[in-house]
């Protein structure tokens, strides 16, 4: 074994420091061996090449049970090898004997996550911080990899339409697949057909005050003003509650969606349209 920061030998001294503080960092893989343990000869090489391909992912400690007999005691080690995942300062998830490699794989990737998620998970971020342009990127780095990714395609429509591109917005929400994410993207779905029609047609000039209202409410869409679009929006309903055959209030629904549901000004904005429907 090549000793590195990602595989270690811990003892009873260190171990609080080593695995548990450590493990608030990234996940901490404990392996109880022995020296006289043959099944320990297998699965140890098997965990550092593991260690190894992660890079960092993971940290892999390695605990001799006949020089740490108190760990042994601490952690009821009945049989070894025993192996404990480590998480936030807490043991998480844990395994006893040799197990086929697929299966010490997945007991693995369920602690540390793929560079996938990490870049959907900064994508997602993006999108928070209203940065869609960025979200976007972000979002097509993932599908590069994983063309399929219901989350990634959703948040992708999401900063199109955030950036006012209605056309490949509603591309991917016309053909978005069955999955958990397909309700969100069937609420998104009246955004991006009025943001497309609003490019196609353009009258802030009409003599109907309430048709430049809803005009220009989507123009403060594509400037990136969704706040003082949905409050346009809510004062055509107070008008007229049926205008467009009801196209408006799911244009706000779309638009509370892009927000998403832990935005508060999305907890407001959905009480005020309950108010003024009901």
């Amino acid at each position: 074994m090549m000793a590195s920061d990602d595989i270690i030998n811990v003892s009873e001294a260190d171990f609080e420091y080593q695995v548990v503080a450590y493990s608030q960092q990234v996940p901490v893989i404990v392996d109880f061996w022995a020296e006289w343990c043959g099944p320990c000869k297998i699965l140890g090489p098997m965990l550092e090449k593991f260690a190894q391909e992660a890079q960092g992912g993971f940290r892999l400690a390695k605990v001799d049970v006949d020089a740490n007999p108190g760990l042994a005691m601490q952690f009821n080690i009945q049989s070894i090898p025993s192996v404990k995942a480590f998480v936030g300062g807490k043991m998480v998830a844990e395994f006893s004997g040799v197990l086929p490699e697929l299966k010490v794989r997945e007991f693995l990737s369920g602690l540390t996550p793929s560079q996938d998620g990490l870049m959907l998970e900064k994508a997602f971020s993006l999108l928070n911080l209203q940065q869609p342009k960025s979200a976007e990127r972000a979002f097509r780095k993932v599908l590069e990899t994983s063309p399929g990714n219901t989350p990634a395609l959703l948040g992708l429509a999401k900063s199109l339409l955030l950036q006012g591109n209605a056309g490949d917005g509603q591309l991917l929400l016309r053909n978005f697949p069955a999955s958990k994410e397909f309700i969100s993207a069937e609420k998104l779905r009246p955004l991006a057909e009025a943001l497309r029609e609003i490019d196609e047609e353009v009258d802030l000039d009409s003599e109907d005050p309430l048709k430049a209202a809803y005009t220009n409410s989507l123009l403060l869409v594509k400037r990136g003003n969704t706040p003082a679009a949905i409050d346009g929006l809510l004062e055509i309903l107070r008008q007229d509650k049926r205008y467009r055959g009801g196209k408006v209030r799911q244009v706000i629904i779309g638009l509370l969606e892009l927000l998403g549901e832990n935005d508060p000004m999305a907890r407001q904005y959905r009480n005020e349209l309950a108010s003024v429907l009901f």
